[in-house]
């Protein structure tokens, strides 16, 4: 059975790209049905608020404290960010996050479908202003 090759790739120091929201953006490994990337927020710095279009995400905290905004219509809630805590991003919801701490957030973000560029990315209102 011939599929995808495998993929295996170790975490770079520099960024790959910036993501729509502004964090650093470290591309990891990608199937057909879903991609995984390492982001990363630096001390003090507010994400833009951003509504995905069509893709879905799960966020791991692996290191640095922050909050995170999430708005679906009517509900919304910020929660604290920590290593170890794990939480989803449904299609449709709008989110921004925040490093409340001295060192870097760092996060993987598990995108699916994989994530298909910067276009998916709509400006929301949060609140926090950006920077």
């Amino acid at each position: 059975m011939d599929g995808l090759p495998f993929a295996t790739r170790s975490l770079p120091e520099a960024a790959d790209t910036l993501a729509p929201d502004g964090s650093e953006i470290r591309i990891l490994p990608q199937l057909s049905r879903g991609s995984m990337a390492h982001a990363r927020l630096a001390p003090g710095a507010v994400s833009r608020a951003v509504v995905h279009r069509t893709v879905e995400e799960l966020w791991y905290v692996l290191a640095g404290r922050g909050e995170m905004w999430r708005r679906q219509g009517e509900r919304e809630e910020i929660v604290a960010l920590r290593p170890g805590v794990a939480l989803s991003i449904p299609v449709g919801t709008a989110f921004q996050f925040r490093n409340t701490g001295s060192e870097p957030l760092d996060i993987v973000l598990v995108t699916m479908p994989p994530w298909p560029g910067a276009e998916e990315a709509m400006p929301a209102s949060g609140p926090w202003p950006a920077g």
